[in-house]
């Protein structure tokens, strides 16, 4: 047994011919749970935003269109449903339409060169009329990604 042991202790003082991965597995798997844990930190940084959504009644139902649709044009100027309007008929066609439902909702297309202002102006107008429920209009094939590509 003895000299089992001086064999053992002559092979271990020459050269290493192999190599020894369990040092290297186990800083590979602090490496990944270093990782994990700050990636999830980072992300739960992030800010979503708060929405109100609505519930749907039943799954799969479908969202009937809004009975108004405000147009501006790259001029700035109104229609409704195609047909040009001026305030004071924006007006009107706004106060019918919550007069026959108070929770009434529209939606507000703007061309892409129109002014900001006048797309906010208009937000404000139909707000000011009580039409408080309004979406803004988006062609989501048109969309880039923001400068530095993250949103």
């Amino acid at each position: 047994m003895a000299t089992a042991g001086l064999g053992a202790k002559k092979r271990r003082i020459g050269m290493i011919t192999e190599i020894n991965v369990t040092p290297l597995v186990d800083i590979m798997l602090v490496l990944l749970i270093i990782f994990m844990l700050t990636t999830d930190i980072v992300s739960s940084r992030r800010k979503a935003l708060e929405l109100d959504l609505p519930a749907a009644a039943i799954e799969g139902a479908t969202v009937q269109a809004p009975p108004l649709v405000v147009q501006i044009a790259r001029d700035g100027a109104l229609a409704i449903d195609g047909a040009p309007v001026d305030e004071a008929a924006l007006t009107t066609r706004v106060e019918a339409l919550l007069a026959r439902d108070p929770k009434a909702r529209a939606v507000i297309a703007a061309d892409r060169d129109t002014a900001h202002g006048r797309v906010v102006w208009v937000m404000s107008f139909v707000k000011r009329l009580g039409l408080e429920a309004f979406a803004i209009e988006i062609d989501p094939k048109t969309l880039l990604p923001p400068p530095g590509g993250r949103p």
